[in-house]
């Protein structure tokens, strides 16, 4: 667990965190033609945003298994940390919505 005291830990979480709602951001923008407000609303009531989170997230993948070979273990933690964020906010919204 040193590795959360490591800069590259925290520097993973918000790249991933960032690369999942450029995903969100790009999926919305090439699926939908109404605004990006409207967009979400929509996927929200209609039980589907869950899924639109999920195959944003999968952009973190490739970013993982680069971070792994160069051999930058504690910003692979963090990306796999705000991975696993990401399956409890979309249980979250199954769930509760």
């Amino acid at each position: 667990m040193e590795f959360i005291k490591e800069k590259f830990f925290y520097w993973g979480l918000i790249a991933g965190s960032l690369w999942i709602a450029f995903g969100v951001l790009v999926l919305v923008f090439i699926l939908s033609e109404a605004p990006l407000e409207e967009s979400l609303i929509y996927l929200y009531q209609k039980k589907q945003l869950g899924g639109l989170i999920s195959l944003a997230a999968l952009i973190n993948l490739p970013v993982f298994f680069l971070s792994i070979r160069k051999q930058n273990y504690p910003f692979a933690a963090g990306i796999v940390a705000i991975s696993l964020a990401t399956v409890l906010l979309i249980v979250f919204l199954k769930v509760y919505s």
